[in-house]
């Protein structure tokens, strides 16, 4: 093992103190990518090309006031769905399975002796499983009371979460939390809350890259040239499919928060069921006759 050769940036993940109250990166990565995705969904709703096939026939999914309220609906998913995720998969599941790992401190008991466990958030641990059925519902619901399709307005939360996963994993970068595997790789790093001190993958900026960068760039691929948003459904699929694969693969190179199943991670576990979802979501949408 070599020393790391690119020294950890030491960024304070507080941004701002007001008094007793702190300001931290983490939570600007979630208004940033909540705001900049409510914004890049307008600007697709306002591109009349996208939407001038079949089935749309010139009327986008939604109004912008529709997506304007939409975004409350989706913040509360996110943060209500990330949380009880996180409090289920893994604080539950996985403590259970493995209740030496480092996070649990006495999980799952301790959600009943001490109940403000549950919601204590600041303590860290949110999920993207948990985060995603929180807004999945959070469409469902909201679209029963429009009357707005599901699976197009799905669509459109799909092409654009890259984005939040981007400011989220950067996020994490900053909090040096969610670090890789030991490695001896040039760009290796040494974590400050590493108790082992080892030179680490940064597994954080691999996930911001791939499932953020590379990921929205395959979406809209997907939208602009393939037009795969008038089957709807089926960008959704894209999605569930490119995530549950790249999840999956950077599983190998992230230190798993406890083991689950020998080298197989809880978030490989997770993102086998993205894969089955997606996959089942594909073949529902392409069996369809296609929309007039």
């Amino acid at each position: 093992m070599v020393t790391a050769a690119i020294p950890f940036p030491q960024i304070d993940p507080v941004l701002i103190h007001l008094g007793p109250f702190a300001i931290r990166w983490y939570a600007i990565a979630y208004i940033a990518g909540l705001l900049i995705g409510w914004w890049l969904v307008l600007v697709m709703l306002r591109q009349k090309s996208l939407w001038r096939n079949p089935p749309f026939n010139g009327t986008p999914p939604a109004t912008e006031d529709q997506i304007g309220d939409f975004v409350v609906w989706a913040t509360l998913g996110v943060i209500l769905g990330g949380r009880l995720g996180w409090v289920i998969f893994y604080g539950i599941f996985l403590c259970s399975a493995s209740p030496q790992g480092d996070f649990c401190h006495g999980l799952p008991m301790g959600f009943l002796t001490n109940p403000l466990r549950i919601v204590a958030a600041w303590e860290g641990g949110m999920s993207f499983h948990g985060a995603a059925i929180g807004v999945v519902l959070s469409i469902w619901l909201f679209c029963r009371s429009r009357k707005l399709s599901f699976v197009a307005i799905g669509d459109l939360v799909c092409l654009v979460e890259p984005v939040g996963q981007f400011f989220g994993r950067l996020a994490n970068f900053v909090n040096g939390e969610l670090w890789g595997k030991p490695t001896d790789v040039p760009w290796a790093m040494v974590f400050p809350r590493a108790p082992d001190r080892l030179p680490r993958h940064p597994s954080q900026l691999y996930e911001a890259a791939l499932e953020g960068i590379l990921l929205f760039v395959v979406l809209q691929i997907c939208l602009r040239v393939f037009r795969l948003h008038e089957r709807p459904g089926l960008i959704s699929a894209v999605f569930l499919i490119g995530y549950g694969l790249i999840r999956f693969f950077l599983e190998f190179f992230r230190e798993p928060d406890t083991p689950f199943l020998g080298w197989f991670s809880m978030g490989q576990a997770l993102s086998v069921g993205l894969l089955v979802g997606g996959g089942y979501l594909a073949w529902f949408v392409l069996n369809r006759p296609k929309p007039a």
